[in-house]
């Protein structure tokens, strides 16, 4: 019974001070992200180089994207059969639709 009571003691301590430390790395972790800016690339004015950098664009994909110009939203890349749902799925948080 004794020994029962002190492992469970020992795995209460251990965990009361492993806790304060994934605190702190959750706590961290957002800031993190937040500090580090994204530069989106808009597909109204992003040249054939700059849309053959994002993950899934090759040379057929960002001449399609250059021809099918103007997007008003950038889920119209998908909804004018432009580039397929997965290869968007890759790139949409790094593309955006400006408005002149």
């Amino acid at each position: 019974m004794r020994t029962c009571r002190s492992l469970l003691t020992a795995t209460l301590l251990a965990l009361a001070l492993l806790n304060p430390s994934q605190a702190a790395e959750k706590a961290a972790a957002p800031a993190a992200a937040s500090s580090v800016k994204v530069e989106l690339v808009d597909i109204n004015s992003a040249t054939e180089t700059q849309l053959k950098a994002l993950p899934g664009i090759g040379d057929a994909y960002a001449a399609k994207i250059i021809a099918g110009r103007p997007y008003a939203k950038k889920d119209q890349l998908t909804a004018k059969n432009i580039i397929p749902a997965a290869t968007y799925d890759k790139i949409q948080a790094q593309i955006i639709a400006r408005q002149k």
